[in-house]
């Protein structure tokens, strides 16, 4: 049941409907305090009566929660939980959920938006969003509502064109070939000739090479699926010079191969070009092959062909070439 007291020079207004919390707001008019009223009240006995009790959780037991229970259980959980660990550490995550407002979240975002580009922030905001509605609609938090459903987000990231360009190819393996890791230059020139994500090729074992018929198989890929990736004669022979030392192919850690990565970037000197560009680079060269569309997503994986086509900048001296052969 809903209540309006005037304090001073503005309208109180609180809100008990059995099942939540009390709800109070402010106003400076008596009838904008009694519209709020009348439209809390009809959201919220529309609403399931929340499973939970919000009382004194705050936003980081929330994010806590998330953490250990949803992400988890997800490819790629080790961002994600970087993530929610560092909002956890975030002064706004001992405010109670109670309290929170969009408010809070304008704060945040602004915050973020002088630290890291506009793409970051809006991926950060959108996990946000959706541990609020897990809380919601899931588990059965006594939460009104989202409080970042309708915030303002920043623009996301724009999509990459970078391809390499010249030489750069040639000065990042002789870079690569310069480290003591045997492997760095193996899985450079690897990457470009299948397209595979970093993920899949540091789990590749020998046993999913089928030398005999050219293919590659790839378990519990990123989609969720399997995937046999079809080898050029240049991998085959490339895969024939890797020491056969252990059970996979390239046995080294995803940390080891950023930081090398790193280093032959930065003695080849070439800016601006992240390994995953290598993708991009490989599935461009396979649309200048001339392979149709469904033949570059059973080789990449994409189910989606507008994700496909993201990673595809074709070079236009490639296309030139083609007219003359027609």
């Amino acid at each position: 049941m809903g209540s309006v007291r005037k304090r001073g020079k503005t309208w109180n207004a609180q809100v008990r409907v059995s099942g939540w919390r009390s709800f109070t707001k402010s106003f400076k008019s008596k009838s904008d305090a009694l519209c709020w009223i009348k439209a809390l009240e009809s959201n919220l006995k529309s609403t399931d009566i929340p499973k939970v009790n919000i009382g004194n959780i705050t936003l980081k037991d929330l994010l806590q929660r998330y953490a250990t229970e949803m992400s988890l259980h997800l490819k790629g959980s080790e961002v994600q939980i970087y993530v929610l660990n560092f909002y956890s550490r975030h002064p706004v995550a001992q405010i109670k959920l109670s309290d929170l407002t969009e408010r809070h979240f304008e704060y945040l975002r602004d915050e973020r938006l002088k630290q890291v580009k506009h793409g970051t922030v809006h991926a950060q905001l959108m996990l946000l969003k959706r541990v609020f509605r897990t809380a919601i609609y899931k588990w059965g938090y006594g939460i009104p509502g989202n409080p970042i459903e309708h915030l303002q987000l920043p623009p996301t990231h724009k999509s990459r064109k970078r391809r390499l360009a010249s030489n750069e190819k040639e000065r990042l393996l002789s870079a690569a070939h310069s480290q003591k890791n045997i492997y760095i230059a193996f899985i450079i020139e690897f990457a470009i000739e299948t397209g595979m994500r970093r993920s899949e090729i540091l789990k590749l074992r020998w046993c999913d090479i089928d030398f005999k018929n050219g293919f590659a198989f790839l378990y519990d890929t990123k989609n969720g699926e399997d995937r046999k990736v079809p080898l050029t004669k240049r991998c085959v022979r490339l895969l024939q010079k890797v020491p056969q030392v252990h059970e996979k192919v390239f046995p080294i850690t995803a940390n080891c191969l950023r930081l090398a990565w790193s280093r032959a970037r930065a003695k080849a000197e070439i800016k601006d070009l992240r390994f995953h560009d290598l993708r991009h680079e490989a599935i461009s060269r396979f649309f200048e092959m001339g392979m149709s569309v469904p033949e570059v997503a059973l080789i990449s994986g994409h189910k989606d062909v507008r994700q496909l086509l993201r990673y595809t900048h074709l070079n236009p001296t490639n296309i030139f070439k083609k007219y003359e052969e027609f």
